[in-house]
């Protein structure tokens, strides 16, 4: 069976290459030509279009790359119908894999998406779409399926892939981590500033801010595999700074709390474990649009799913430097840490166990019994 798979960023090249590697138990024959990352690139197959060409963030960045964004979109069809593969199988990304199932479905091609665009978000509207152009969905949030079920699109629940891949990783020697990175002593605050570079440059320099009001403690900025070193060196001023590059697990698990922007990376921090308070601030017009569109009464996935604030939210205007070390106080005090712990193996039940690749691939597997022209 021939899969062309679409991914748009690094948390996309993690889960689709864990799904890869569950397709081929079920499909040993299976032929992948992939937009993609190195991860998707390991397993196997083509690799078309490596995600870093494509890291556009926010409205106006959007906008003002819209020339270059549809040449993708006109080549990604292009390319599709030269390969003429049996399923398309569309991983996040919902602003160009969207445009793609559009036309697939004009064209024939039978198409599966794998983590759903946060339509239940803003833009409700586009489950119309999403009805029409996708033949299968597969949701890895537990209140997707009945957001969906309210429109007459039956998904398919297969769990949080980010369970699989925390998982399955071995434990981190801390001595060695330290001595490996040069990291002293003292008790690690990670920051994790995000992966595109409007959004790192944004984010750094109000996290940096803090570092001398706690001086006890070591920050350790997680690098984002999407960017090279260099571009976090000039943030670096401070010798109670350290940068670790594409190790983001690795550094939750050796750190006592974490400033996160929102994104995935609040999840994962939650499932190692980690106190955190959830950053973010865009461009003033980007978030006047945001606010407009977006109907949900919070933006990190740990709220969203336990629907109640479990982590401190700090968004646009109320992230600052003031509000950063008064919210990083507070999650490093013993009681509040203690309530958050408990929230967040509320969170992992929720969530359902391990399993989701293998869910997706045997989901697959059915979607071509029920379609045999596939």
């Amino acid at each position: 069976m021939k899969y062309y798979i679409l991914v748009g960023e690094a948390s996309g090249d993690l889960h689709a290459s864990n799904m890869m590697k569950a397709i081929l138990k079920e499909d040993p024959q299976a032929d992948f030509r992939f937009w993609g990352g190195d991860l998707m690139t390991s397993v196997g197959g083509t690799l078309v279009s490596h995600y870093k060409e494509r890291a556009f963030m926010g409205f106006i960045e959007v906008i003002t790359n819209l020339r270059k964004i549809f040449g993708f979109i006109k080549f990604c069809k292009k390319d599709v119908a030269e390969y003429q593969p049996d399923v398309i199988v569309l991983v996040d990304n919902s602003g160009f894999n969207l445009r793609i199932a559009e036309w697939a479905k004009q064209e024939g091609f039978k198409t599966a998406y794998y983590i759903s665009p946060q339509v239940w978000a803003s833009r409700a509207g586009r489950v119309k779409a999403i009805k029409r152009d996708v033949d299968k969905m597969f949701v890895i949030l537990p209140f997707e399926k009945e957001f969906y079920s309210k429109y007459h699109y039956e998904v398919e629940f297969v769990g949080h892939p980010l369970i699989d891949a925390i998982a399955g990783r071995k434990p981190v020697d801390q001595k060695q981590f330290r001595a490996t990175h040069g990291l002293d002593n003292k008790e690690i605050i990670a920051l994790l500033p995000g992966s595109r570079k409007q959004e790192i440059s944004k984010m750094l320099s109000v996290m940096l801010s803090v570092v001398d009001d706690f001086s006890e403690y070591q920050f350790v900025i997680a690098g984002a595999p999407s960017q090279d070193k260099s571009f976090y060196e000039q943030f670096i001023t401070n010798e109670n700074v350290a940068f670790v590059d594409n190790k983001t697990y690795d550094v939750l698990c050796v750190s006592k709390a974490a400033l996160v922007t929102s994104g995935t990376a609040t999840l994962e921090s939650a499932l190692f474990k980690v106190p955190q308070v959830v950053c973010y601030k865009g461009s003033w017009l980007s978030y006047q649009i945001a606010k407009r569109i977006i109907t949900l009464r919070f933006i990190s996935l740990v709220n969203l799913i336990m629907d109640r604030e479990v982590v401190k939210e700090l968004i646009q205007g109320d992230f600052n430097t003031k509000s950063v070390k008064k919210e990083l106080q507070k999650i490093l005090d013993e009681d509040n840490r203690k309530q958050m712990f408990s929230d967040y193996f509320d969170l992992e039940q929720k969530l359902g166990g391990e399993g989701a690749s293998e869910n997706v691939a045997k989901g697959l597997q059915n979607f071509k019994l029920q379609n045999r022209k596939i």
